[in-house]
């Protein structure tokens, strides 16, 4: 069970529209896990699901990691997130799949970054040697923190990892309770927009992937849903990118983001649909070597065993 902490905030949004069909895929509730600026907000301003012939339920996460666990515990069916928290989640025994890909056209640098104090003299992983790292455990910014560390020859624990939520990461950098900050969009744009500086730029280090992620219930009894849902996803996806404004617009609404906070979001975010191919999931191998050989798991699933494409 989720602590109170990592519980799900139900948005209470729901599409309660007539159901089609018949048989099992009849009158079906699709349940959609979404981190804070994402699928959630790109498909309510997209208009993708105008017209969608099921129930739509939202919960909203603020990390990867609290989404796969509701994932894991049948909580939801379907949820976006990193390839690092997904094969972290993966490899530590979760249930839940790969579904469908997508990748990042944008290579601005924030995305993904190691964050410090305007002030601070870091300018690089070595400079944090020693240094208090903030991080969610199993999080992309967990391995932005030790793909860092292995480029520059230092040791996982060269630096000093504290685990805690981009909420109180943000408290604790402002305050100086901590040295730096391993964070992803939006986390990233707002940090920087208050002060803070990139130490360390995740675009050398992160291949821009994102899965949706299903539960196996959700796999196993709802295909026909996924599937239209992943279809329109991918229309969302394709929409956000020729309309920017309008995606910010509704970003910021839905998030309490200011409006240039989620304009810089959506420019650091743009992403499209990519196929599960031999090459995507070879590809996957770095972070499985990068979680293992900093000691976090043994790495034991094969890395095919993880996708089921439904899109």
């Amino acid at each position: 069970m989720l602590s109170r902490r990592q519980a799900i905030l139900t948005s209470g949004a729901f599409f309660a529209l007539a159901a089609c069909g018949r048989g099992e895929e009849g009158a079906k509730t699709l349940r959609v896990g979404s981190q804070k600026g994402g699928t959630k907000a790109l498909m309510l301003a997209s208009g993708a699901l105008e017209g969608v012939p099921y129930a739509i339920e939202w919960s909203d996460f603020p990390a990867a990691q609290n989404l796969l666990e509701a994932l894991a515990s049948d909580a939801v069916d379907v949820g976006l997130v990193g390839d690092a928290p997904f094969q972290f989640a993966f490899q530590s025994g979760s249930p839940a799949r790969v579904v469908a890909a997508m990748k990042s056209d944008s290579r601005g640098a924030g995305a993904l970054a190691v964050v410090v104090n305007g002030h601070s003299r870091a300018h690089s992983i070595r400079d944090l040697v020693g240094k208090r790292v903030a991080t969610t455990r199993g999080s992309i910014g967990h391995y932005l923190v030790l793909r860092a560390l292995a480029a520059a020859r230092l040791p996982a624990d060269a630096v000093k990892i504290t685990w805690l939520t981009p909420s109180d990461s943000k408290a604790a950098l402002q305050t100086g309770a901590i040295d730096a900050w391993s964070t992803w969009v939006p986390y990233t744009a707002a940090a920087l927009a208050e002060g803070a500086r990139i130490a360390v730029d995740g675009r050398d280090f992160s291949q821009g992937v994102g899965f949706d992620v299903a539960s196996a219930g959700a796999i196993r009894d709802k295909r026909a849903i996924l599937a239209d849902f992943l279809a329109r996803e991918a229309r969302a996806l394709d929409w956000s990118n020729d309309h920017v404004d309008d995606y910010a617009r509704i970003l910021a609404g839905e998030t309490g983001l200011p409006l240039p906070i989620a304009e810089a979001t959506v420019k650091l975010n743009s992403r499209r649909r990519t196929p599960i191919d031999a090459g995507l999931v070879a590809s996957q191998q770095v972070i499985l070597d990068t979680f293992r050989e900093a000691g976090e798991f043994k790495a034991s699933r094969a890395l095919k065993e993880a996708f089921v494409p439904l899109a």
